[in-house]
């Protein structure tokens, strides 16, 4: 928790028990004593207990929970076991409540950005889509969106899987498949509790994005997510799923596409030598004057980062876009038009960051790289 992991993965191999930390995204590897490994089956057995998990089932994968305490601090635990070549391998992903940022001025989003979030979440109804892969601050986005118009006159329900964090004054279902309570059956139900707002997790099938498309279009605001890798591919997976353009274009509102990079540690920031940067130049353009790296120290475990920040590309949803959809254009020529009309890319609102002399430009080729590889783009921005 101190060191900010949200995952703690335990890994068994010959002769060694690994034990990995995700700090900031990244995977960092801890010093293990080698006769640590001969308490492998007694810390699994221990974990599966405070989980409640079956601890005489080695055989197949299983998830469980844990909740603790340290300190003031309350932390949700999310166990996953599966048996490996060497034992049953863990990581436990932590949430820590108190570590939520509830408010869209602590995302990390401009100010022109938030001026659009803010006006994106006064609509009466219609879909707001957040995208992006695992790990990427998706449900933060949502959750302080939901917060921020979270108000005595709105009945918010939310249906998650699982549940990460609980907010105050908001009405949240757990989805339960061995119970029969899916997204698309639990969003039916929603549905007959006169809710005004409602967040699905995801948007897995068909089923669950026609019930959510037929939510947003009888008066309801509708929140979801979706994997994909920008904002324009959201409207192209809608309708590769099985969704009418026509549906698609009458009830989306905005995506949201966005990428979490690491900032530089504060401790030990300095300035990257001409002699470095000269090249980038040859490769980037308009880099700022001064670009900022972190040499690496105690305070960031010798990684030269610490801390993380959203960057995001928001794409409105306007008339001539709307045109686009029910035409069935690609991805590429909706993206075309939505720069036109002022939307920018990942990149490009990373590299305010880096204008900032908050990140690398290093650390946003590494979160961005899909730009490149779609766009055939090879270094020149």
């Amino acid at each position: 928790i101190e060191l900010r992991a949200t995952d703690v993965h335990i890994e068994p191999f010959e002769g060694e028990l690994r034990v990995r930390y995700r700090v900031d995204g990244v995977l960092q590897q801890t010093s293990v004593a080698s006769e640590v490994k001969q308490f492998q089956p007694a810390i699994v057995s221990r974990l599966k207990i405070l989980s409640k998990l079956d601890i005489a089932e080695k055989r197949v994968p299983q998830d469980g929970r844990i909740k603790i305490r340290i300190a003031d601090r309350e932390v949700d635990v999310r166990v996953s076991v599966i048996p490996m070549l060497y034992g049953e391998a863990i990581v436990l992903r932590l949430l820590d409540r108190g570590s939520v940022l509830l408010g869209l001025e602590k995302l990390g989003m401009s100010a022109r950005d938030r001026r659009i979030m803010n006006n994106i979440l006064t609509r009466p109804h219609g879909i707001i889509l957040v995208t992006g892969p695992t790990g990427s601050g998706k449900t933060t986005t949502l959750y302080a969106s939901l917060a921020q118009i979270n108000e005595i006159d709105r009945k918010i329900i939310t249906i998650e899987d699982p549940i990460e964090y609980q907010l105050f004054g908001i009405n949240q279902i757990q989805v339960a498949r061995k119970a029969g309570l899916t997204f698309s059956n639990g969003l039916r139900a929603i549905l007959r509790h006169d809710p005004d707002v409602v967040l699905i997790g995801e948007i897995r099938d068909v089923e669950t994005a026609e019930i959510a498309v037929q939510a947003s279009l009888t008066g309801h605001l509708v929140f979801s997510t979706l994997h994909t890798n920008d904002a324009p591919s959201a409207m192209t997976r809608l309708v590769d799923m099985g969704v009418e353009p026509y549906l698609v274009a009458s009830s989306l509102e905005a995506v949201i596409a966005q990428r979490l990079i690491r900032l530089i540690c504060p401790h030990c920031k300095i300035e990257m030598p001409d002699s470095e940067v000269e090249p980038l130049r040859h490769q980037f353009t308009n880099l700022p004057d001064v670009l900022y790296y972190g040499k690496g120290c105690r305070h960031c475990q010798g990684t030269g980062y610490a801390g993380r920040q959203g960057i995001f590309e928001m794409m409105v949803i306007t008339e001539e876009l709307r045109a686009m959809i029910l035409e069935n254009a690609s991805s590429q020529v909706l993206r075309k038009l939505a720069a036109s009309q002022g939307m920018l890319s990942l990149r490009e609102d990373g590299m305010r960051h880096l204008a900032e002399g908050t990140t690398t430009i290093k650390e946003i080729m590494r979160v961005t790289k899909d730009e490149q590889l779609e766009r055939g783009t090879h270094g020149v921005y």
